[in-house]
């Protein structure tokens, strides 16, 4: 882990002090900004692999400074996790919309944001073949063969299962919300029901045996690594 960089951006500089000491201990190379002007003018110059976040900031705040994060094309594949005082549902909705990879809330302890951070990264290196072959712990998934291989043992999905399936596991440390998966294993020319997306979670939960497919409520889903 000792070469990912990591640049944490709040205006509470005890904030700051805290993570840099915990996540340098960890082996990371740590960054400091303390405002969204400033963190998007250093994500330019180095780069990052994750960015802590605040929400609440002077100048530009969170949310605003993720998006313009997310318009910058040399960091489509930099992870943005929010680090927020804010728990209400609203603000978790609004920094998701925004292009968050995660949202975290403030009172986590500096040894469970290290694991989070942790499993980030594992979750970045997971094995894929030109993007067709996703290999998530025990799972596999062969688009080519259109095959699912979970412990060794085959399944045949119907396609929007295998589809859906896919589509989560592409990206794993991200929330999919229901707007794009109906997009993307439907398409615009499709007229189904949100409840459509519910039933097929359902079915893969219970022919896979896995409950790594997490739901979000009022936002998508997301698989986690098993």
């Amino acid at each position: 882990m000792g070469n990912k960089k990591i640049l944490l951006i709040d205006d509470e500089q005890d904030i700051l002090e805290i993570l840099s000491y915990n996540l340098k201990k960890e082996g990371y190379d740590v960054y400091t900004a303390i405002n969204g002007t400033q963190g998007i003018n250093m994500a330019i110059e180095i780069e990052p692999d994750l960015i802590l976040l605040d929400v609440m900031m002077p100048e530009k705040d969170g949310i605003e400074t993720c998006q313009e994060l997310r318009q910058i094309k040399k960091l489509q594949k930099t992870l943005i996790v929010f680090l927020s005082a804010r728990s209400e549902e609203f603000s978790q909705l609004a920094g998701f919309d925004a292009g968050a990879n995660d949202y975290v809330v403030k009172l986590i302890k500096p040894k469970i944001l290290i694991s989070k951070v942790n499993a980030l990264f594992q979750l970045t290196a997971q094995v894929y073949d030109d993007a067709k072959k996703i290999v998530i712990g025990n799972l596999t998934i062969d688009k080519d063969n259109f095959k699912v291989l979970q412990n060794g043992k085959s399944f045949l999905l119907p396609k929007k299962e295998f589809d859906l399936l896919f589509l989560l596991a592409s990206n794993t440390e991200k929330v999919f919300k229901r707007e794009e998966i109906l997009e993307k294993v439907w398409g615009n020319d499709v007229v189904v029901g949100e409840r459509t997306i519910d039933v097929h979670i359902r079915r893969l939960r219970e022919k896979l045996g896995i409950q790594s497919i997490q739901t979000l409520k009022g936002i998508g889903y997301k698989l986690i690594s098993q």
